[in-house]
């Protein structure tokens, strides 16, 4: 049994495993994401913003509805053209201040 579900690239050019592992402890601990994997993925290759995360990982964000967020939080290394998805979760609030993508000119 192959270990990842599938592979997409974040907005810098990075395959982001998501991996069976991953994608189980996503839906055992939010239910509600059980039918958003589809979701998830594109999260990460076309999100709305980008925030940091904690140790080093991003949150791709994505816009579902009115006052309604997808976030998935992802580890890029960039040096080995590698990542995975971490967790992923439903929100109502997203500080855009602390947005590093898209870049503010």
């Amino acid at each position: 049994m192959e270990n990842h579900l599938d592979i997409v690239y974040s907005i810098n050019g990075i395959p982001i495993r998501l991996t069976r592992e991953r994608w189980f402890h996503i839906i055992e601990n939010h239910d509600d994401l059980a039918g958003y994997y589809e979701d998830v993925l594109s999260t990460i290759e076309e999100p709305d913003i980008i925030i940091p995360g904690y140790g080093g990982t991003l949150i791709a964000i994505k816009g579902m509805g009115t006052k309604h967020y997808l976030g998935v939080i992802y580890k890029e290394y960039p040096f080995k053209k590698d990542g995975f998805v971490l967790s992923a979760y439903f929100t109502s609030k997203i500080d855009r201040r602390k947005a590093i993508w898209p870049v503010k000119s």
